[in-house]
C-alpha cells in the first residue's frame, strides 16, 4: 500500500534492541494522538485540582537559632500537617539559593543533551543511578510524561570522599565534573536538611529529640532530577501518576511551572511553586516508623500543555540494613504494631523488583513479605 506522507502512521520510537519505547519528544510530538502507552486511566486523571493547599510553610529560622519557642511551634506545625496528609513546605531553611539554582541549571543542561548521550548512561533494572526515560524499561503501560536523572549519595561519606562528582564525571564526562561538585554540595545541603526536619518530627511526636536524626545519620539517598516536557494532550497524561513514596522523606524544588497536586481533604490540591521554600513530604518508610501517625502523602504531577517543568528531589533513606520500626517510647503498653519488621533493603528490593508504587505500595509491601517469610524454608 503506497502511503502518502499526508496518510503516513506514525508510531512511537522503539529501542530496536530491547524492544522498548524510546522517550523522544522530538519524535512523539509528531504523533497524531497520544500512544496509548501514555493514556492513563479515568480514575487517575479525574478531579483536577481547582484549590491550591492553604498550608502556610514552616519557618525553620528559630530551629536553627535555637529558639525554643519557635522550635515548639515549627514541631507543632509539622506535626498537624503529618497526622493529616504528609505535606508541608519549610522556609529559611539555610540551603542558599544560589546553589539551587545551579543545580536547577546543570539538570536543565542534562536534558537538552541529545537522546543518544543521555541514553548511554541509562539506567539498568534494579539499578538507582543513571537516565531512564518514562521508565520505559520497567513498564509497558500508564508511562508518565517525564525523563530523569538519578544518583545516589551516602549521608557517612568520609570528609574529602566525592562520590557524586565521581559518577557525574565518569558517566558524563569531564565537562559536567563542575555539576558533579554542585550535586555534591546539594546532596550535602539536603543531609543538613533533613537531619534537621526529622529533629522537628520526633519532637512533635514526643518521642526522644534525637531519635530519628540519628537514626538516619548513616543512611543513604537517591538525588534526582525531573524533566516534564509539553504534552499537546496533556489531559490523557500524567508526569507521576498518584502515588506515595516509599522512601522515609522526600524534599522537593520546583521550578516556577506549577504540577505538583496532594490529595488531602477528600480532593486534589495544587501546590504552587515557592522559590524560597522546599516541599516536604513523608513516605512510607517513615509511616512505618511513626507507626502510622504519620500520614506518607499521596501525590501525582500533571503536565503542562506549553510549558517544561523541572523538579529537584531528594529521597532519604535509613542505612539498608536498619530494622524498620518505631521507637518504644512512643509506643502505648496495649497499641498494636501497625507494620512488622522490615530493613529498607526489603523494601527497596520490592518496590525495584516486583511492584510498582502506588497509593497503597506499604500495604502490598508487607502482604509480599509475610508470604516470602512464609515459605522460607
Amino acid at each position: 500500500m503506497d502511503l502518502s506522507a499526508s496518510t503516513l502512521i506514525l508510531f512511537p520510537p522503539l529501542d530496536r534492541e530491547n524492544g522498548v519505547l524510546v522517550f523522544d519528544t522530538t519524535l512523539l510530538e509528531k504523533q497524531p494522538n497520544l500512544p496509548t502507552q501514555f493514556m492513563w486511566p479515568h480514575e487517575d486523571l479525574a478531579y483536577a485540582a481547582e484549590h491550591e493547599l492553604p498550608d502556610p510553610p514552616v519557618d525553620l529560622k528559630g530551629f536553627f537559632n535555637g529558639d525554643q519557642e519557635a522550635t515548639g511551634f515549627a514541631a507543632a506545625q509539622i506535626r498537624t500537617a503529618c497526622l493529616s496528609h504528609g505535606f508541608f513546605k519549610v522556609v529559611n531553611h539555610g540551603v542558599d539559593a544560589r546553589l539551587v539554582h545551579a543545580a536547577h541549571q546543570h539538570m536543565d543542561a542534562f536534558f537538552k543533551l541529545p537522546l543518544s548521550r543521555k541514553l548511554s548512561i541509562k539506567r539498568n533494572q534494579g539499578s538507582l543511578c543513571g537516565y531512564s526515560g518514562a521508565h520505559a524499561d520497567r513498564f509497558s503501560s500508564k508511562l508518565p510524561w517525564k525523563e530523569t536523572l538519578s544518583f545516589t549519595y551516602k549521608h557517612a561519606n568520609e570528609p574529602g570522599r566525592l562520590d557524586v562528582v565521581n559518577y557525574i564525571k565518569s558517566s558524563l564526562g569531564k565537562e559536567f565534573e563542575g555539576a558533579g561538585y554542585v550535586y555534591q554540595k546539594y546532596c550535602e545541603e539536603m543531609k543538613n536538611l533533613c537531619l534537621a526536619i526529622m529533629e522537628l518530627l520526633a519532637i512533635g511526636l514526643g518521642v526522644e529529640r534525637s531519635h530519628y536524626r540519628k537514626f538516619f545519620e548513616d543512611g543513604g539517598s537517591v538525588m534526582r532530577g525531573n524533566n516534564y516536557p509539553p504534552c499537546k494532550q496533556a489531559g490523557l497524561t500524567l508526569g507521576t501518576g498518584p502515588h506515595s513514596d516509599p522512601n522515609s522523606l522526600t524534599i522537593l524544588h520546583q521550578d516556577e511551572v506549577g504540577g505538583l497536586e496532594i490529595f488531602a481533604d477528600n480532593k486534589w490540591q495544587a501546590i504552587r511553586p515557592r522559590p524560597d521554600a522546599f516541599v516536604v513530604n513523608i513516605g512510607d518508610t517513615l509511616m512505618a516508623l511513626s507507626n502510622g501517625r504519620y500520614k506518607s502523602c499521596v501525590h501525582r504531577a500533571v503536565v503542562n500543555k506549553e510549558r517544561v517543568r523541572r523538579s529537584l528531589v531528594f529521597f532519604v533513606n535509613p542505612k539498608e540494613d536498619k530494622v524498620v520500626r518505631p521507637p518504644e517510647d512512643l509506643m502505648g503498653r496495649e497499641e498494636e504494631r501497625e507494620y512488622p519488621d522490615f530493613t529498607w533493603l526489603d523494601l527497596q528490593e520490592f518496590t525495584q523488583n516486583h511492584y510498582r508504587a502506588d497509593t497503597t505500595t506499604l500495604q502490598s509491601f508487607v502482604h509480599w513479605l509475610y508470604s516470602n517469610t512464609k515459605t522460607q524454608p
